[in-house]
C-alpha cells in the first residue's frame, strides 16, 4: 500500500472515532514524537561528548595511524 493510500485510510479511521479519542490519539502521538525527538537531541549530545573527549581523540589518532597503510593500497571509498 502507497504512503497516500495508507494516509488516506488512517484518516479516515480517525474520523470515526469519538472527538475525546481523537484527542487522546493526538496527545499520545505527540508525546511519542516529542520523546522520539528528545532521544535523538539525546544521542546527538553524546556523540558530540564523545567526539569532544581525548581519550577518545587519542584512540581514533591510534586507529588512524594503525590503518595509515592501507591507504596505500589504491582502493578509494
Amino acid at each position: 500500500m502507497s504512503a497516500p493510500s495508507l494516509l488516506t485510510e488512517l484518516e479516515e479511521s480517525i474520523r470515526r472515532l469519538s472527538l475525546d479519542e481523537q484527542l487522546l490519539l493526538i496527545e499520545r502521538v505527540s508525546h511519542r514524537i516529542r520523546n522520539d525527538i528528545s532521544g535523538k537531541t539525546n544521542i546527538d549530545a553524546q556523540l558530540s561528548k564523545m567526539a569532544a573527549d581525548p581519550e577518545i581523540q587519542k584512540e581514533l589518532r591510534e586507529i588512524e595511524h594503525e590503518f595509515s597503510a592501507t591507504e596505500q593500497d589504491g582502493l578509494d571509498d
